[in-house]
């Protein structure tokens, strides 16, 4: 049987890919990548051949059971994300859980995820807490936050830039004015930031100095 290992790449910084990685890429016989083309580089820097195909969440579904019959043989593939850790608000689920019911080996190296080092650096207690990922876009997205406007534990989302406000917005709405909230953005890239206060006064801030770059959104739950 082959083996399917999933591998952490670096969310900004380059420094942050381990030895270990670049060994287990550069072994495989196939890289699946969710982008060729961002992946693409990233393999070049650390000098790896090793042949890319594009999976991705539009592609994903039809892909499965080629995979799948491939690894059934003595096929090592590996599975990497444009950034951070495969599955975790990227593809990746579902080939892991056809691995788990054909008893195929799975192993996912330790490595980059964005809200582990947000969450940590947010001064919100972390000793319970609860990865929420994207909120819906649109249906089922109120009825998500009024679920989570009783949640005790500290939350943590992630937000693109183009709707950091509307997200802000709501939180105000949801969770009220004084909700304790750490903003990191463009973690481990050159312009890091990370600003901490009330969901007001972070509504405030970002709707007179526009967003940009990647967030991670860190929550204190309800007292």
């Amino acid at each position: 049987m082959g083996k399917l290992f999933l591998v952490p790449t670096p969310i900004g910084n380059l420094n942050d890919m381990t030895l270990r990685a670049i060994k287990v890429l550069g072994e495989v016989d196939l890289i699946l990548a969710e982008d060729t083309r961002t992946s693409g580089k990233l393999l070049k820097h650390f000098d790896i051949g090793t042949p890319l195909q594009s999976h991705h969440m539009h592609n994903e579904h039809r892909q499965l059971d080629g995979l799948i019959q491939k690894l059934k043989g003595d096929f090592q593939m590996a599975l990497i994300s444009d950034a951070g850790t495969p599955a975790i608000s990227d593809p990746g689920f579902l080939l892991t859980r056809a691995c788990v019911e054909h008893d195929i080996d799975v192993e996912c190296l330790p490595g980059a995820t964005a809200f582990v080092p947000a969450l940590v650096n947010s001064g919100l207690p972390n000793d319970r807490f609860v990865f929420e990922g994207f909120l819906p876009l649109k249906k089922g997205r109120q009825t998500r936050l009024q679920e989570l406007s009783g949640e005790t534990r500290t939350m943590i989302f992630y937000e693109s830039p183009h709707k950091l406000i509307k997200t802000l917005t709501q939180f105000v709405e949801y969770f009220g004015e004084d909700r304790p909230i750490s903003i990191s953005r463009e973690l481990t890239k050159l312009y890091e930031e990370t600003l901490r206060g009330t969901s007001a006064q972070l509504l405030e801030h970002f709707s007179q100095n526009p967003p940009k770059g990647e967030f991670v959104l860190v929550v204190g739950g309800k007292k």
